[in-house]
């Protein structure tokens, strides 16, 4: 699996062009807007998007899934449906953050934790990491060992968890308990800023590393 990261919206958030190199069939996560320079990546890389994944319900992450959708015609998968409530309320959040106008979406699968999504011959495993918000999932490469992670985990730092149905101590278990295990190796992409690993994580991070831990 190939990947390119394209920030997009005034947030910076990671959308993520991933793609099979054996077929150039590929996805791209967690689209909040600036849908023209999604699909100028995917044109550059000569990449066939035939889905549309996305890890959870607020608008700097999927305020464009209902207009890339049109645009492809492509189904949607992701976030959980606990995220339902965030997704219905898109085009309020995004008037009030200053992003493009938008709407809520229905995607075509619900994910839950076990759940796998594919594009070519790559096939990711759905993780529910609930925490940033109660319906947030992650997508893992394991022939890979790559992850995307949307606002679980960040480098250097961890998702906010002072949103309606956020909660700290899920986030904090969903990190050391689904992430953690799956290994020191595995790189990951984060929802805003730089790539790191679990590994590096555990070292240094202070909010979820060994160490601020007590491990």
């Amino acid at each position: 699996m190939r990947a390119a990261i394209i920030p997009v919206t005034p947030f910076q958030q990671n959308c993520s062009l991933l793609w099979c190199e054996e077929t150039m069939r590929g996805a791209v996560t967690d689209p909040g807007g600036e849908l023209d320079r999604i699909l100028d990546a995917a044109a550059e890389y000569e990449v066939t998007v035939e889905r549309i994944l996305v890890t959870h319900g607020h608008a700097d992450h999927c305020g464009g899934v209902a207009a890339l959708r049109e645009r492809l015609g492509v189904p949607v998968e992701g976030p959980h449906e606990d995220d339902k409530f965030w997704i219905d309320r898109l085009a309020e959040d995004s008037a009030q953050y200053g992003l493009e106008p938008t709407r809520g979406f229905e995607p075509d699968r619900w994910l839950v934790d076990g759940d796998t999504v594919g594009f070519g011959k790559v096939t990711l495993r759905v993780i529910h990491c609930p925490g940033h918000t109660p319906g947030h999932v992650v997508f893992f490469d394991a022939a890979q060992k790559v992850a995307v992670v949307g606002d679980v985990l960040f480098a250097g730092s961890i998702g906010r968890t002072d949103f309606p149905r956020s909660n700290h101590q899920d986030l904090i278990d969903s990190i050391r308990n689904k992430l953690w295990p799956l290994g020191d190796e595995v790189g990951f992409i984060p929802g805003h800023g730089p790539v790191s690993s679990f590994g590096r994580e555990r070292q240094s991070n202070p909010f979820v590393g060994d160490s601020a831990i007590g491990e």
